[in-house]
């Protein structure tokens, strides 16, 4: 049963890593950011509850503006490029991070001894649930219910005016702009969203795990954190929540006696996605009743029918 509750953690975890990919692919970007606002949250939700004793419901709000706060800093500048050069600017920006906290060394005595982030040692005795007494359960219901309110404000926030802005942007970036729309404005705010939940994620996955070091912050951690909504469908939530379960639960939990083989099925699921379903696999229907069909194929034949007699 714990193995099971420890992968529900999990995928609720990259589940809120997922949606804040999600944000700033909705602008039609693709950032490789993701992995080191997740290490930031990470690290500051550490350092708030194991070196100073804080409560993590203080500690959580601090990462998510912790991050937020570089992922505005570092927006501003990384989006006046796009496409390629946005990749690999923001990939260079998360191994910037990584490389950081493989130096960073700030240790303070506590009641067992020292604590706090060791450099390439990594960052250990985060055990704020184990000390206050948390159950399993109790973690879990904490996690899904921080899921579940980020899903909800992405979901009022997809029905406003800002949501609408980001489609906009994301559709046709100079249309956009000719009817008005702040191009910088709708990028950064969704990349500072996106960030924020990256700090909360972060600030929950060092909280399950008790111990972090720059390894779990790989170029891996932001593949997989746009992975999520690509294959589960921008259109939907919910695509990113089935495309996580799919992945950890299925791929790398249910598969894992083929060992790196995973990383080739991986690929190779990415591929088949984008080539039957480029939207995502909740981006439309699976199945359309026949009539529907029937009545879609007949809407595409008449303006063909149409040009022909008109030729």
């Amino acid at each position: 049963m714990d193995f099971y509750l420890g992968l529900a953690q999990v995928i609720g975890v990259h589940t809120l890593l997922g949606l804040s990919a999600w944000c700033v692919l909705h602008t039609g970007q693709v950032s490789l950011a993701q992995g080191g606002f997740f290490a930031i949250g990470a690290y500051a939700a550490g350092i708030v509850t194991a070196m100073f004793g804080g409560s993590l419901f203080v500690a959580l709000p601090l990462a998510a503006l912790l991050a937020g706060a570089v992922a505005v800093a570092v927006g501003f500048p990384a989006l006046r490029v796009k496409g390629l050069m946005l990749v690999v600017a923001t990939t260079a920006f998360a191994e910037i991070v990584r490389l950081v906290f493989f130096n960073f060394k700030w240790r303070v005595e506590g009641p067992s001894g020292p604590v706090g982030p060791d450099g390439g040692l990594g960052f250990g005795g985060i055990r704020y649930f184990q000390t206050n007494g948390w159950t399993a359960w109790e973690v879990l219901a904490l996690i899904w219910a921080l899921v579940a309110g980020v899903m909800l404000l992405l979901a009022w926030l997809d029905r406003s005016r800002v949501g609408t802005l980001w489609r906009a942007v994301g559709e046709d970036e100079v249309a956009a702009q000719s009817a008005g729309i702040d191009l910088t404005a709708a990028k950064v705010s969704a990349f500072g969203i996106g960030g924020a939940i990256a700090g909360v994620a972060g600030g929950l996955f060092s909280h399950t795990t008790t111990h972090i070091e720059h390894g779990n912050f790989t170029i891996l951690l932001a593949t997989f954190a746009i992975a999520y909504p690509i294959l589960g469908g921008l259109r939907s939530l919910a695509g990113t929540l089935v495309a996580v379960v799919f992945i950890q639960g299925f791929l790398i939990e249910g598969l894992r006696f083929l060992g790196d083989w995973r990383s080739l099925l991986f690929g190779a699921l990415i591929l088949l996605v984008m080539l039957l379903r480029p939207g995502g696999v909740l981006s439309a229907p699976l199945w359309k009743p026949a009539h529907l069909r029937r009545a879609a194929r007949a809407g595409a034949a008449a303006p063909a029918d149409a040009e022909a007699r008109h030729a």
